[in-house]
């Protein structure tokens, strides 16, 4: 032993004298880390050879949504899904002119742009296309099926870039996520009615044409059927709703009126009325004390109370909006009719193709109506579901990318709704402000805000915008070197001052910060804007909404307080009982002959600018 230790210590001697380092141990080659690989080397082995077609079970990272990708990462992204290389390419500038109106914004389109840019849209409508699934056997292995998916994928995606080179047109940003897109499909496959939720606010610009071409397509043409569900309709007046029937009725499309919002008050509602009978059951088992309610003043007489009510109701019953003169034109013309929870589950069954048409080979037909619904993110798609099951069942999100499978939930013994993930189709655009203002972009990550403010301006009336904030917009006049109108700095500088929204340094109003406020704001309805239908006015469309706001912030508990009223067994009240009921409800909620101060001042906080918007 104390030899070899002798021999050990004379070679390393050696290689020092030499200058060389001692040679390294051995490797060990059988540890934990080299079997893991090995381990996941034969699974995907396993999983090559296998004849059969199974999807991921742990998905989750794949179906992550994406709608915007940088060029750097959309050239890796095309590179991988072609499986080879590419040449990089130079890409078309756009110049800014410098010698532009100052009234015009640069970012905007004139009339004459605008109309051309419509035209160009209406002729290249037909090469705007859903991405198809491939024709597949069970035969397939998971390879070639994989593979096929990917190629129709990236020729449908090589399809949309030549447009945009080519044509130089502008579309929205679209999902471009292949296995997103793949939900679709079996959302699509597994359906006989496809329901599409738009926007009552622009219908137009959250339908997709082409799915309803793909869903007649599927398995035959015919075999299933399409409805367009316009929700949030409780925004649109009845002549507005009118308008939008009759263009819908031109056009051959099956559609339907719907609120998710007010069917989740009137379920609301209803619980609290059920709540309070409980309670009032309760109550009367007890023995009563007394006979008559002590108040301050003393007691109160029941003969007082109706008396009171009386005298409410003469005096504060047109302090609400009334909705007579609507109620009325609703019943004069059911097109126009906000359906309820109920008459949608029977316009369900009334629509959908029969179930006879789905037979398996062995010539039995399904049990059960399976109701597809898709739509853009943020369009009342989760909450028309909850609505319709009566408790939040879907997590509601205006994110893309919240619900990442597609969903079953039993809504009765023969209806099924199959929830499909939020799908952002592309669609055309004249301009990124446009963009902006339909909530397609995020609001929080622009960087240009006097396209999109511009636009709210535009659309909005200036004493509009001037009673809702409680500003005094200035307006230069042509001899003072102004346009005559308001534009986006006239409103923002006045905004920022306001709220003292200042930029560090030199204390400049900070108008970035302004209109993200205003345009949250818009896209949120509190700026109410509703787009016509092709061919109307957009000043004569929207005249009414805004007269009869009269430059009150949109709220449905003060415009429509009606529509949220039950009785308390549940009913639904209307007219003159509705207004009388949101009276009282006002009056007990400030507290009237409670005693109790109710102007309490909020507790000012300081705010700096650049801390980040709310």
């Amino acid at each position: 032993m104390l030899w070899r230790l002798q021999q050990t210590t004379e070679l390393c001697l050696s290689y020092t004298s030499i200058g060389m380092p001692p040679p390294k141990a051995k490797e060990n080659r059988s540890g934990l880390g080299r079997a893991i690989i090995n381990r996941k080397v034969q699974d995907a082995r396993r999983q090559i050879e296998t004849g059969n077609y199974s999807t991921d079970l742990d998905s989750t990272s794949k179906l992550k949504s994406v709608t915007q990708e940088r060029d750097l990462d959309e050239f890796f992204n095309t590179a991988q899904l072609a499986e080879t290389d590419f040449t990089a390419e130079r890409r078309n500038v756009k110049i800014i002119p410098q010698n532009a109106a100052p009234s015009h914004n640069p970012y905007l389109l004139d009339e004459a742009e605008e109309k051309s840019t419509l035209l160009k849209h209406e002729e290249n409508k037909g090469k705007l296309r859903v991405p198809r699934r491939p024709p597949w056997i069970k035969k397939m292995t998971t390879v070639e099926l994989d593979r096929q998916e990917k190629a129709a994928f990236l020729d449908w995606r090589r399809g949309l870039a030549q447009l945009q080179d080519n044509d130089h047109l502008l579309l929205t940003p679209f999902e471009r996520n292949l296995e997103v897109w793949r939900q679709l499909w079996r959302v699509l496959e597994r359906s006989h009615l496809v329901v599409q939720i738009v926007d009552a606010r622009n219908p137009l610009n959250f339908r997709c044409e082409d799915l309803e071409k793909y869903v007649l397509d599927i398995e035959g043409a015919g075999k299933r059927k399409n409805l367009l569900l316009i929700n949030k309709a409780d925004l649109l007046t009845v002549k507005q709703r009118i308008q939008w029937a009759d263009y819908f009725e031109e056009q051959h499309i099956q559609y339907a009126f719907f609120s998710a919002a007010n069917a989740s008050a009137i379920q609301e509602a209803r619980k609290e009325a059920a709540e309070a009978l409980a309670r009032a059951a309760e109550a009367k088992q007890t023995p009563e004390t007394t006979e008559e309610t002590v108040g301050d003043d003393g007691p109160v007489d029941s003969e007082d109370e109706s008396d009171s009510d009386d005298g409410s109701d003469a005096t504060e019953e047109d302090a609400f909006y009334s909705a007579d003169e609507d109620e009325e034109e609703d019943d004069s013309d059911p097109r126009a009719h906000v359906l309820s929870v109920v008459e949608l589950e029977d316009l369900f069954q009334a629509t959908a193709p029969p179930l006879t048409n789905f037979a398996s080979g062995a010539g039995q037909a399904p049990s059960q109506l399976v109701v597809g619904l898709v739509g853009y993110p943020n369009v009342g798609k989760s909450s028309t579901i909850n609505a319709l099951l009566g408790e939040k069942k879907v997590s509601v999100s205006s994110t893309p990318g919240k619900t990442k499978h597609f969903q079953t939930l039993h809504l009765s013994d023969a209806i099924i709704l199959c929830d499909c993930p939020g799908l952002v189709f592309p669609q055309f655009a004249t301009t990124k402000a446009e963009l902006v203002c339909n909530g397609v972009l995020p609001i929080d990550q622009m960087r240009e805000y006097s396209g999109p403010t511009s636009l709210v301006v535009k659309r909005i009336p200036t004493p509009v915008l001037a009673a809702i904030y409680g500003l005094t917009i200035p307006i230069k006049s042509v001899e003072d070197g102004g346009s005559g109108t308001a534009t986006a700095q006239d409103l923002l500088i006045p905004y920022a001052v306001a709220r003292g929204y200042m930029r560090a340094g030199q204390g400049n109003p900070d108008e970035a910060r302004a209109s993200r406020y205003i345009l949250k704001d818009y896209v949120n309805a509190k700026l109410l804007y509703c787009h016509p239908p092709p061919g109307k006015s957009d000043s004569e469309f929207n005249e009414e909404t805004h007269a009869r706001r009269g430059g009150n912030e949109f709220s449905r508990s003060k415009l429509l307080p009606h529509q949220n009223s039950v009785a308390d067994d549940g009913t639904v009240l209307t007219g003159r009982r509705a207004r009388l009921t949101a009276v009282l409800a006002a009056a007990e909620r400030g507290g009237v002959g409670s005693g109790k101060k109710n102007h309490k001042k909020p507790k000012r906080t300081k705010q700096r600018s650049g801390k980040g918007y709310d």
